[in-house]
């Protein structure tokens, strides 16, 4: 088990709780007004706003974009009192992972985010990620990038005692995984798409009752990160290798310290020590439900939080009362 960190005191678990809460509550606001920026925006600034009423010195290292895509969480952005002697962390956000699911009302939209002492998290570019990831309980190793999608489904199927075409697999449904699918389906596994929102996704594996065994294909090297620090604390496998699709996505990743392009990284390669991740639903998903609006103006939500060094799951139900 990872040791405890003396810099992610028991009280932040908490009160990372509370920043995603509010940003999921603004963003929940304009579910199917069909405004992505809009719904992003409000959950920006109420995440903002939530991180700047605790003490701690907080850097964003995974964020919505650089400095100059302001007024979005921008990589290198200072949140936090910061005062004298405050905890230095390290923090990796999405204040709305799904606009899109938000603006069309869809399921599994998420205000979500990742804590870690200084230095704990890869600072990842915004390219894409060829993901793969597997719940706990298997020897590690079983499944790798280095491996094609077949080997990959009967090496766990091997592991679990069970036919090739009794595994679901998810893949976010994208044009680019076209021959990914077609090879799952030629194996004769099952294969649950989903249009957005790859981090509940990845950890859809860990959870028994969403019957996904396995995750796999490209989204966003961020969303890797997020998703990963969620895997460290509940167990798991991980595996990301980012992709690129030009020179200008190669100088963006070595300017953000990526000097090995072809580099596969593990999960403790992503996320190194111990680490807080938090979410919050903003539409009901197979992990949280989402806001809702009850008689008499309470505002009930879902968020769930883990801790790496201690493998506690907190499931916590909110209830917001109008002052």
């Amino acid at each position: 088990m990872l040791q405890a960190s003396t810099t992610l005191d028991r009280v932040l678990v908490l009160e990372m709780v509370r920043v995603t809460e509010a940003a999921a509550m603004a963003a929940a606001k304009l579910v199917g007004r069909g405004d992505e920026k809009a719904a992003d925006a409000a959950a920006v600034e109420a995440m903002r706003a939530a991180f700047n009423e605790l003490d701690f010195d907080g850097t964003v290292v995974i964020g919505e974009g650089e400095r100059d895509e302001a007024p979005m969480l921008y990589i290198g952005e200072k949140v936090g009192r910061a005062s004298a002697g405050a905890p230095k962390i390290d923090i990796a956000l999405d204040p709305l992972e799904g606009t899109t699911l938000t603006a069309k009302a869809s399921p599994n939209a998420m205000a979500v985010l990742a804590i870690a002492e200084e230095g704990g998290l890869l600072n990842a570019p915004d390219v894409y990620m060829e993901k793969l990831a597997i719940g706990p309980g298997f020897e590690e190793g079983i499944v790798g990038l280095d491996r094609s999608a077949s080997e990959n489904v009967h090496a766990l199927a091997k592991a679990k005692g069970v036919d090739p075409h009794q595994i679901v697999v998810c893949v976010l449904d994208r044009p680019r995984h076209e021959k990914l699918i077609a090879e799952l389906r030629a194996i004769g596994c099952g294969i649950h798409l989903i249009p957005d929102g790859d981090v509940a996704g990845v950890i859809a594996v860990t959870n028994p009752d969403t019957t996904i065994d396995m995750y796999m294909g490209s989204g966003g090297a961020p969303e890797g990160v997020l998703a990963a620090a969620a895997l460290s604390c509940v167990g798991g496998q991980f595996e990301g290798k980012l992709l690129f699709r030009n020179d200008d996505e190669k100088a963006r990743a070595r300017k953000w310290g990526v000097s090995d392009l072809d580099r596969i990284y593990k999960l403790q390669d992503l996320v190194k020590g111990d680490a807080i991740f938090a979410a919050t639903g903003v539409t009901d998903g197979s992990l949280l439900d989402g806001v809702k609006v009850r008689k008499g103006g309470c505002i009930t939500t879902e968020s769930v939080v883990m801790r790496a060094s201690t493998g506690t799951v907190r499931w916590v139900k909110g209830e917001h009362h109008k002052g």
